[in-house]
């Protein structure tokens, strides 16, 4: 066992890869919904279930992953996580059933959260706070930017070669991604973690929360990404019943959000040696809010196309691009010795949290834009209220 001074180019482009691999295989098959909902002869909060208890999955293996590598190692962890991946993919792919399609995205989803919570406990095993933050902007980046991206794959793999087309996709990709983590990973946790069974793991989630920092930081990342995963489960229907569009039209117009991301994730490597990362999360949070602001704005004075409902968006979703790497970094940083447990949890509460926002959007949806727009205001203006209760607040000694 041994401890690495830093990562190479290589090995921070695997990460990043395999930490994409969950989300993309999640949200790749978000324009087929309506066709899923044809198909099986389902409702729309049914079909919904493919996308929102894929979210659960991902909560609750960043919940196990974290522990586990703790104690028995990165690498190990990470490889049985994408032979999860794997198996899942190939239930998805021959299913002839609504719940076998429901079980086999769960499959799918749990193992891909492997890659989003040890890529990070990677980065922290290997580097300081500060560098740290910046090497996670670049994870983040490419975890949020493939998945904003695989709409547009996943429309075109539908159109031509039917949705089940996708999975060999993400088991292929798995496959791959599993060859070059047993070739090239090596071990990177210094000093094994016990684990003491499961109480001891619930007094260690313990600790974190009741640090009122951790849960300043950690919360902030949870309801910024109900922002991404709200708009994310209820704009492929928007897209066909509102804005009158085919589905395989959404993956185009999503592009504007990884691009409005990547911008954000640029301004928080180039900014971070010399901005705080507590002053980088509140720029960002509060850009967040004025997207949406923006975005209910347009919707207001009767402009409802889909670039005056994307566009706003990007602009939120550049502002959640900066607080989002420096939040999760932040989050992680407070508990070093705990590094992996404090990333699983932050990722449960994330994605928890996410996966019944994206479930809600559906059930509240009446034919208008509002009732997301509304919950992602909401998530919003909570995520910077939370961040400051939690951290500025408490830096200052006020209550």
């Amino acid at each position: 066992m041994f401890k690495l001074n830093r990562l190479s180019k290589r090995m921070i482009i695997l990460l990043a890869a395999v930490s994409a691999l969950g989300p993309v295989g999640m949200q790749i098959l978000l324009p087929a919904l309506p066709v899923i909902k044809q198909k099986f002869y389902v409702t729309n909060d049914v079909a919904q279930l493919t996308l929102s208890l894929s979210m659960l999955a991902i909560a609750i293996g960043t919940l196990v992953y974290g522990p586990l590598s703790d104690k028995f190692g990165r690498k190990r962890v990470m490889l049985v996580g994408i032979v999860i991946t794997i198996f899942g993919s190939i239930v998805c792919f021959v299913a002839d059933s609504i719940m076998l399609l429901i079980s086999g995205r769960f499959i799918q989803a749990f193992g891909g959260a492997v890659g989003l919570v040890l890529a990070r406990a990677i980065v922290r095993d290997v580097y300081g706070p500060e560098e740290a933050a910046r090497v996670i902007a670049t994870l983040v980046m490419v975890m949020v930017v493939l998945p904003m991206m695989s709409p547009a794959l996943g429309g075109e793999l539908m159109q031509r070669f039917g949705f089940e087309s996708v999975f060999i996709v993400i088991a292929f990709a798995s496959a791959i991604a599993f060859v070059f983590l047993f070739l090239w990973l090596p071990e990177t946790l210094a000093k094994p973690v016990p684990f003491e069974g499961v109480k001891s793991m619930l007094m260690t989630f313990s600790r974190l929360l009741a640090s009122r920092v951790f849960c300043g930081y950690a919360f902030c990342v949870t309801f910024v990404s109900v922002v991404f995963f709200s708009f994310i489960s209820a704009a492929p229907e928007i897209m066909v019943s509102v804005l009158k569009r085919p589905p395989t039209e959404y993956g185009y117009y999503f592009i504007m959000i990884p691009a409005g991301f990547m911008t954000g994730n640029y301004v928080a490597r180039h900014y971070g040696r010399t901005i705080s990362i507590d002053n980088m999360i509140a720029i960002g949070a509060s850009i967040g809010v004025i997207g949406i602001v923006l975005a209910l704005l347009l919707q207001t004075l009767g402009m409802s196309s889909p670039v005056a409902l994307f566009l706003p968006i990007a602009l939120a979703v550049f502002g959640n691009g900066i607080t989002l790497p420096n939040a999760q970094a932040a989050a992680i940083n407070e508990f070093p010795e705990y590094a992996g447990t404090a990333s699983g949890l932050t990722g449960f509460l994330q994605m928890a949290v996410s996966s019944v926002a994206a479930q809600a959007v559906a059930l509240i949806f009446n034919g208008t834009v509002y009732p997301l727009l509304g919950l992602m205001l909401v998530a919003s203006i909570i995520s910077l209220l939370i961040f400051r209760w939690g951290v500025l607040n408490f830096k200052k000694g006020t209550i």
